[in-house]
């Protein structure tokens, strides 16, 4: 049977357009998977929920939208990716909004039963502490991650875009190499190669040498066009990672190593909701320029449990900075620091106070001195309340009469803060389901 070919289109949130357009354009795709949900993003997407019911997906679903359906109903690729964040089916209805707008006529499959809140035992330990969950409340998320087997169903359906919330990072990339080759999704071997590949590709730039590069120790060319991976997949589910080519970065064996072994805390026991993997087996083979063979991962059959993502709300998070300039700067900033600290130590507790130096107030050939020039002070504190972590900008402002001299460019911020931690869930707390829809109906 002919490989797969599978590209990485976004590796988080906030990732970069462009190259999941080039993948699509050029890349002779089967599939493009855009992973954009990490442990907060979902948590801060359940806040924007709750303030408007018809969001909670990702911010730039309509940019990315706006640009691929064009390209992938053109090439004939299908489109997974979990930008449903919160909110899948609303995201759905988006994109179908979004396709008519376009005149396009396409099916959009989203899937949902991650959201596990409402059948959260608060007595459950938490991964990280062993403390119970109730510890942390109050929760306003709980979303179980999802395996390949949630997707199948929306693979079968044909749609050529598939939206989810909560899946596993590699699961997305799983989900139609089981579903092109057939295989069990008890196929411990198989599905452990796979998420080999899945894992490479999840993080998108990071294998093409994005995150990698550390210029004159690991140099990489052209990141400024830096294109984003695919693979291709055989139905033993071994594979190649490659790029496409004239654009930037790098495939080779030192790229791919150092993501396969990202966030990877046992590499000989990986756990994924449709296996556990081991990826001490793994064999890596420069097979042309920008291009690793990857074959070899093993695997044992999958946890008993899902993990879920929890998200509670951990107070706000007070910030103030004010820069200072010119002759005795640091000690000038220094003592400002002392200052706020000392105002502040009875009603906030710990105070974290830095020193930033830069060059935006003066060029260096404006002071020729070794000494620091220019610094930035930072304070920030945590507190339970808005306006208890509204103080920390309050007292850096207030520096400008009431500290040291030349104190200049001061900024306030407050944000509130979403904690997270991790719990198990039993599988049929979290069933998957298929909803599709249509555009041009």
């Amino acid at each position: 049977m002919e490989a797969l070919r599978i590209g990485a289109g976004a590796g988080f949130s906030g990732d970069r357009l462009e190259p999941a357009v080039v993948l699509a354009e050029e890349g002779r795709l089967d599939y493009l998977v855009l992973e954009c949900l990490a442990e907060r993003t979902i948590a801060l997407a359940q806040l924007r929920r709750q303030h408007n019911p018809d969001g909670g997906y990702d911010p730039l679903l309509d940019r990315r939208m706006e640009l691929l359906l064009p390209v992938i109903r053109r090439k004939g690729v299908r489109l997974i990716t979990n930008m449903g964040a919160a909110n899948p089916l609303a995201a759905a209805r988006r994109i179908v909004e979004i396709a008519n707008g376009l005149g396009l006529r396409l099916r959009v499959a989203a899937v949902t039963g991650d959201d596990v809140l409402g059948s959260l035992d608060l007595e459950q330990p938490v991964l990280e502490s062993g403390r119970p969950l109730r510890e942390y409340e109050p929760v306003i998320s709980a979303n179980a991650y999802l395996g390949a087997d949630a997707l199948l169903p929306a693979l079968l359906s044909e749609a050529e875009v598939i939206i989810t919330g909560r899946v596993a990072d590699p699961s997305l990339f799983v989900a139609p190499i089981v579903h092109r080759f057939g295989w069990r999704t008890d196929d411990a071997v198989r599905v452990a190669r796979a998420t080999a590949i899945g894992h490479l590709l999840e993080c998108a730039g990071q294998v093409s040498g994005g995150y990698f590069a550390d210029p004159g120790k690991k140099d990489v060319p052209g990141l400024a066009t830096l294109g984003f991976p695919f693979a291709d997949v055989g139905e033993d589910g071994n594979g190649f990672i490659g790029k496409v080519e004239g654009t930037g970065g790098r495939v080779d064996i030192a790229t791919v190593t150092e993501q396969l072994l990202y966030e990877v805390t046992d590499p000989s026991g990986y756990l994924t909701p449709d296996v556990t993997a081991d990826f001490t087996t793994v064999r890596l083979q420069q097979a042309g320029p920008d291009r690793v063979a990857v074959s070899g991962a093993t695997g044992r059959p999958r946890p008993a449990s899902f993990k879920a993502s929890v998200g509670y709300r951990a107070g706000f998070l007070g910030e103030g900075e004010i820069s200072y300039a010119g002759t005795n700067a640091v000690a000038r900033a220094e003592l400002a620091g002392a200052i706020v600290r000392e105002r502040l130590r009875r009603e906030l507790g710990e105070i974290r106070v830095d020193l930033i130096g830069s060059t935006s107030l003066h060029g260096r050939s404006f002071f020729a001195v070794e000494k620091p020039y220019e610094v930035r002070l930072r304070v920030a504190a945590r507190a339970p309340t808005k306006e208890g972590a509204s103080r920390v900008g309050e007292e850096v402002e207030a520096l400008y009469t009431n500290g040291p001299s030349g104190g200049g460019g001061a900024r306030k911020y407050v944000q509130e803060q979403i904690g997270i931690v991790s719990c198990l869930v039993p599988r049929d707390h979290a069933p998957a389901r298929l909803n599709l829809f249509e555009s041009g109906s």
